[in-house]
């Protein structure tokens, strides 16, 4: 089950809406939707949970591409929402894995013979954590995105990447907006 709310900032503090995800299926959709709850293009901040499993939080000034932060990359991509934001992050494309059955190589190997080893690539950085990801191991466990998206509204790099359990209320008591994000909870 999933929560999302928008939070848009104004002149006299946040506005909060609950929001239904049932047309947004890209990025891109779900930041015309911010935009769209926004008062003179100022700040607004979307949340999005999924029962605990992870939490993401994106957000949108104006005409700026939006920042995005997942708490547990490998658990949103499990979801429909949670891979959308997942696949932007890593720059996998929707086509993606209809390329992946053509990038096959179909040589003889697969009926059992030994594949050469790789050379190494002396160019891959083994501490690069988006290595795992543009990798075949997928997502990394844990957080993926801007962590620093919310350092100007209170809330740290280190205390995003610190959060559990109600991240989004202690998000929003951050925020001075605790009790308008509880309203539409």
């Amino acid at each position: 089950m999933y929560f999302a709310a928008l939070l848009a900032r104004t002149e006299d503090g946040w506005e909060a809406s609950d929001t239904e995800l049932d047309d947004v299926e890209t990025l891109t959709d779900l930041a015309d939707l911010a935009r769209e709850a926004a008062v003179d293009d100022d700040t607004v901040v979307a949340f999005i949970e999924q029962e605990d499993a992870w939490f993401g939080v994106i957000r949108v000034d104006g005409e700026d591409d939006p920042r995005v932060f997942l708490s547990n990359a490998a658990a949103a991509a499990k979801s429909s929402y949670g891979a959308m934001l997942t696949d932007e992050l890593i720059g996998r494309d929707e086509d993606d894995a209809a390329d992946d059955l053509d990038s096959l190589d179909l040589d003889g190997t697969e009926d059992g013979e030994p594949e050469p080893e790789p050379e190494p690539d002396d160019n891959v950085d083994d501490n690069d954590p988006l290595e795992s990801v543009n990798g075949s191991d997928g997502p990394p466990h844990g957080p993926l995105g801007d962590a620093a998206l919310l350092s100007d509204l209170g809330v740290s790099e280190k205390e995003l990447l610190a959060l559990d359990g109600d991240a989004l209320g202690t998000i929003a008591d951050s925020l001075g907006c605790t009790e308008v994000l509880e309203a539409v909870r």
